[in-house]
């Protein structure tokens, strides 16, 4: 396959750069250390700036949070975020009521949709030793006929996820872990019922790759006008269409087009974010994503008027006890243990 299936390469920044329908795409990585009795760091955070950490200080970050490190409560509309922690775990509440703690492969999917407050920590539950924790945070975008739907909550197991491996001429190894879309006769779990993934005629995928050494593996077409996306985010060198690329950076591809996919002598592991576009106006305000300058204002207006339900729980940091599994908490008051 020639490289004419490229339509260009970019660097990965901070956040990802993405396509309609996609927003917003990024990928924390944090080595956090042991534990303390708070579930926060075990260690000094003396230099850091506390409320807005984003520097990587000793392979880890607080981000938002003062004692654990995370995104305290803050509010989202007009899309949706689909939370894919791959190490640790995540602990969510949210102005909805619905709580939950996942992690080591587990999906939330979240519909903002007219708007919800939710909180996403990172507990760091061992106190013996380190605390890796490693996401992708992606959102989706809604369109405007459902911007105002009703906020959905839902938890896509690990075990739930379906992963199709491949094997080559050679007997090497590709795995394809489906979040949303399809492969061949293999479906992922349901989206939230108000996405642009809920209906197949938008062909949206989320998939992550993981590639033995020397595999080789051909990505299928999709149809005319999808958007395609492979972000190459862990590896050494692959060829992508015949053409030689080094990790990490991203391809954006004719998504009409079958890529082959050559990997190097090293594993590598990608990230493919596929979808028909929406091809509507785009009014991002933080954490508000509209179709309009007006709409904006009126959801600002919304916010401060209501708090999108309020804040349910005692803090804005909301954790969960040390001891507590891995649970879904629905907000009609269903608990589901994974």
């Amino acid at each position: 396959m020639s490289s004419n299936a490229i339509i260009r390469i970019k660097p990965l920044g901070f956040p990802w750069e993405t396509s309609d329908p996609f927003i917003f795409c990024v990928h924390h990585d944090d080595l956090f250390p042991e534990g303390n009795e708070h579930m926060g760091p075990d260690t000094s955070l003396a230099g850091r700036n506390l409320g807005n950490d984003f520097v990587t200080k000793d392979g880890w970050r607080m981000y938002h949070g003062r004692t654990v490190p995370g995104f305290p409560a803050h509010p989202h509309c007009g899309f949706e975020t689909v939370t894919i922690c791959r190490k640790g775990f995540i602990d969510h509440a949210d102005s909805l009521g619905a709580a939950g703690r996942f992690g080591n492969g587990d999906v939330q999917w979240m519909t903002a949709g007219k708007g919800v407050q939710h909180s996403e920590m990172f507990p760091l539950l061992k106190k013996d030793e380190k605390n890796p924790v490693e996401l992708f945070q992606i959102w989706l975008n809604l369109p405007a006929a459902k911007k105002k739907a009703e906020p959905h909550f839902a938890m896509l197991w690990a075990d739930t996820i379906p992963t199709v491996k491949v094997r080559d001429e050679q007997g090497n190894s590709t795995g394809i872990t489906l979040i949303a879309g399809q492969l061949g006769e293999v479906q992922a779990p349901p989206p939230a019922p108000d996405s642009w993934a809920a209906d197949p005629a938008n062909e949206v995928a989320i998939w992550t790759l993981r590639m033995e050494p020397n595999a080789r593996w051909t990505l299928p077409a999709a149809s005319e006008g999808i958007n395609r996306s492979l972000y190459f985010f862990d590896g050494e060198k692959m060829k992508v269409a015949d053409q030689e690329v080094a990790s990490p950076l991203a391809v954006e591809l004719q998504g009409h087009r079958e890529v082959v996919l050559e990997n190097g002598t090293q594993e590598s592991q990608l990230l493919l974010l596929q979808g028909r576009p929406i091809d509507e106006p785009v009014v991002q305000y933080g954490p508000f994503v509209t179709n309009s300058r007006a709409e904006v204002q009126e959801v600002m207006n919304e916010f401060q008027r209501t708090q999108f339900g309020g804040w349910p729980w005692p803090r804005p940091d909301q954790v969960h006890p040390r001891e507590r599994g891995r649970f879904a908490k629905y907000p009609d008051g269903k608990v589901v243990e994974a």
